[in-house]
């Protein structure tokens, strides 16, 4: 059996502790608590700190659960509430156009793609659940971008790589996208990502009208487009699957 990691195991009993009661605690209570030194109580706190799991009150010097580590455990809470309601609307997506349909959510500086239905054909296809995207260049990170002020920062402080021609990565453009993308209630990426791949995505709401992640219907670019943009139905289509989705998360109708 592998052996435990102490410095971890004594951070995680911090965090119980300090989830476990209504007040704030100051560092001698925790070090007591837990028969820690003050150091290393205190060297433990500081690093729980600097990563946002532990806040420090800056008048009494107490410590309290951070922000970073409650928005950890809704973001699993969602994204398992969030696929399990979408499995029927991206199946029926997927069957209703013929492309692969992607969900996504934002994960760190990018999108993590949570759920993928393979476009119904007998063509080999590759399961991309757990990759990730980038935020600048796809349909699903253009709509978080635009909705979520959390993914713009991300997105807007990150490096925007040229990934094709046609990626944008200048500020005041991508700016510019992200207005447009919420005006219109969603994105497109047409051969920004992927050569010869297009995109159309749009946001999901939760019951707070919170973004809380993306639909993406995804395929060849000559299938997807006419006119040098996404087929109009195919935007509609998408659209209405996360309208869907949204609902069915406690959005309503909107």
């Amino acid at each position: 059996m592998a052996k435990s990691i102490q410095s971890l195991q004594r951070a995680a009993a911090v965090l119980r502790l300090l989830a476990g009661g209504e007040r704030r605690l100051g560092l001698s209570d925790i070090a007591s608590s837990l028969g820690l030194a003050k150091g290393t109580a205190h060297g433990i706190l500081r690093t729980l700190q600097e990563e946002g799991f532990v806040e420090q009150d800056a008048a009494s010097g107490r410590y309290q659960l951070g922000a970073e580590l409650l928005r950890l455990g809704n973001s699993y809470l969602d994204v398992h509430e969030l696929r399990s309601r979408a499995l029927v609307w991206t199946d029926d997506l997927a069957r209703s156009s013929g492309e692969s349909v992607h969900l996504g959510v934002l994960h760190l500086e990018g999108v993590l793609i949570v759920h993928h239905v393979f476009r119904p054909d007998d063509s080999r296809q590759v399961l991309e659940v757990g990759a990730m995207q980038p935020l600048h260049s796809t349909a699903l990170g253009k709509v978080l971008a635009a909705y979520d002020p959390v993914a713009r920062g991300e997105a807007v402080r990150g490096v925007r790589e040229p990934l094709t021609g046609r990626t944008v990565t200048d500020l005041e453009q991508f700016e510019e996208i992200l207005e447009v993308t919420r005006s219109r209630g969603w994105a497109t990426d047409v051969e920004e990502t992927w050569e010869g791949v297009a995109a159309v995505a749009a946001p999901i709401h939760d019951r707070r009208r919170m973004p809380v992640g993306a639909i993406a219907l995804t395929g060849a670019v000559e299938r997807l487009c006419e006119g040098g943009g996404i087929r109009p139905e195919l935007i509609t289509a998408v659209r209405e699957c996360a309208r869907s989705v949204s609902r069915d998360v406690g959005a309503g109708r909107f």
